[in-house]
């Protein structure tokens, strides 16, 4: 067994660019969980929407600002929507509304009658979408080696998306940071603890919680966007599983922190890799397919996501005092 591949490839998925995209996501799934006790089930959606408005706007012919401009738009007109009629809703109420939106979002971007524009169930090429994203590099094209990792530079799977991928994730920390230590922040704090003592102060608790959907969920749209510039827009590829691997990655790290997110989403994608790749190398072919072994990976995601709400809900750098998870 080759140990020294296998470890470079955990270590590279520690700042891959999908490590980054997760950690943005559940940033955004941490405005809405952890500081506003909003059970969102539909991340995904708001990254499907956010991957479908940069690509569309893209292929359009619009510059790389407006596309991710058309992304976020997008993001807020679907929290809006979807915030008006469900945001009165607690519990498990709340989650089966939105994750039965994020199905609609997947399912309208499915449909053979928007072949011409969402690209149906194929999805749009990346080659459509990519190239504003890699003009805007000031880096020149080739490839560059850094220690035991080297990767294009400017090409999908490049050091240019992993240097704007996690600094907008250094940025989204930052904010959600300062908010955290605002007066926002501490309203939304309350709505999380008892939403009906905040409105007895005088609260506008449906605003607050509007505005912590929407930012939540451009996050999200920014996450999607990340997440397929090194490959292609398909729908399925954001469909369900997605949000609860976003939901494992928050939980791992720890809800209502800020660094919470982002060492979840380290340790996840760094955690699959190396146990597809152990397996992969030790357990005979006729005992497990290639095949076998992905589908184990995922099983064991959701062990520990079970593991987790059970023996340690609080995550790795959460405070149980702080949040106490629970369903009202």
């Amino acid at each position: 067994m080759d140990w020294s591949n296998l470890l470079t490839n955990v270590a590279g998925e520690l700042f891959a660019p999908t490590t980054a995209a997760f950690a943005l996501a559940a940033i955004g799934l941490n405005v809405h969980f952890g500081l506003t006790g909003l059970l969102n089930m539909g991340q995904a959606g708001f990254m499907l929407l956010g991957a479908y408005g940069f690509a569309i706007a893209t292929i359009a012919g619009w510059p790389l600002w407006a596309a991710v401009g058309a992304a976020v738009a997008a993001a807020v007109a679907f929290a809006v929507l979807l915030g008006i009629p469900t945001l009165t809703l607690r519990g498990d109420y709340l989650a089966i509304v939105t994750i039965a939106a994020a199905e609609i979002v997947r399912l309208v971007g499915r449909s053979t009658a928007l072949t011409d524009v969402t690209g149906a169930s194929n999805g749009l090429l990346g080659n459509s979408f990519k190239q504003t994203f890699q003009d805007a590099s000031p880096f020149p094209d080739g490839s560059f080696a850094l220690g035991p990792f080297s990767y294009a530079i400017n090409a999908s799977n490049s050091w240019w998306l992993r240097l704007v991928g996690w600094a907008v994730v250094v940025l989204a920390a930052l904010l959600v940071w300062r908010l955290m230590r605002s007066p926002w922040g501490r309203v939304l704090k309350g709505i999380r603890e008892d939403e009906d003592a905040v409105r007895s102060l005088g609260k506008n608790v449906f605003g607050y919680k509007m505005q912590a959907l929407v930012l939540g969920g451009v996050l999200g749209a920014l996450a999607g966007i990340l997440y397929v510039l090194p490959r292609a827009v398909q729908p399925d590829s954001l469909g369900r599983p997605t949000t609860f691997y976003v939901w494992t990655i928050l939980l791992l790290g720890g809800a209502a922190t800020v660094f919470g997110p982002i060492i979840g989403s380290m340790l996840f994608w760094a955690s699959l890799m190396l146990i597809k790749g152990f397996m992969r190398a030790v357990v005979p072919s006729d005992v497990m397919s290639v095949a076998q072994i992905e589908a184990f990976g995922w099983i064991l995601v959701g062990v520990t996501l079970m593991a987790l709400i059970i023996f340690r809900p609080q995550g790795i750098l959460g405070d149980k005092k702080e949040l106490a998870i629970h369903v009202r």
